[in-house]
């Protein structure tokens, strides 16, 4: 049987940092995780899953003695902050009446959100709640997050694919995805979407290339090419 294991959970520690950032005694700790398990939860309901999809990929969550500072990745920063700053003001003060503690929220703009993982997942449970061909639907979005520079991608959807009597999994690849590398930035998202046939479970893993390599090569001179012998 192959040993399934979170990407992220594996590098957290090693090459990724926590997504929640505090220290609590032993008493308040249970406290402080359904807290943030609520914040999550809230933000992703009010930002996610309404009409106004503001395509929220990540929560980070800080805790200081005094405040609680939420950070959120999000490819639309216009939708999360409205005009005037008038919604992140109302999520602020929600966020607030929900964990009774004082609250500071900060927007993070993702430059890239084809090649981000829990965002690919999102846009193609959007495509399959609207019946379109799941094979036709993964191909496309494996095609633009290839072009949005990522090194490799894989999607993976489960269920009753099509709406057929069976439930089945269908797997597509693009590049090369090396799991077991840790030193390889590999981003996972997973969505899930109902459909009228049932649940439809959607996984990506998006390769962006080895930690710092970026940096690497930037650093690194040109080779000189040779001249072709005559």
């Amino acid at each position: 049987m192959g040993q399934k294991v979170n990407p992220v959970g594996l590098r957290v520690g090693v090459t990724e940092g926590w997504r929640s950032r505090w220290f609590a005694p032993k008493a308040a700790f249970g406290e402080f995780l359904i807290e943030d398990q609520k914040i999550r939860r809230f933000v992703d309901e009010r930002l996610n899953r309404q009409s106004s999809y503001a395509a929220v990929a990540r929560v980070e969550i800080e805790r200081t003695r005094d405040e609680v500072k939420v950070l959120l990745h999000t490819a639309r920063p216009g939708m999360v902050i409205g005009p005037k700053g008038a919604e992140v003001d109302r999520l602020r003060e929600a966020l607030e009446d929900l964990i009774d503690r004082k609250v500071s929220v900060n927007i993070v703009e993702i430059k890239q959100p084809d090649s981000n993982a829990r965002l690919v997942a999102e846009a193609i449970s959007e495509q399959l709640k609207k019946r379109a061909a799941f094979r036709r639907v993964m191909k496309t979005r494996l095609e633009s997050a290839m072009s949005a520079g990522a090194k490799g991608v894989k999607i993976t959807c489960s269920g009753r694919l099509g709406g057929a009597e069976m439930a089945r999994c269908e797997t597509q690849i693009r590049g090369s995805i090396p799991l077991h590398t840790l030193q390889a930035n590999i981003d996972y998202g997973v969505a899930t979407c109902r459909t009228t046939s049932g649940a439809i479970g959607i996984k990506v893993w998006v390769y962006h290339g080895r930690y710092g390599e970026v940096v690497e090569q930037a650093e690194a001179a040109p080779r000189p090419r040779r001249g072709r012998r005559g």
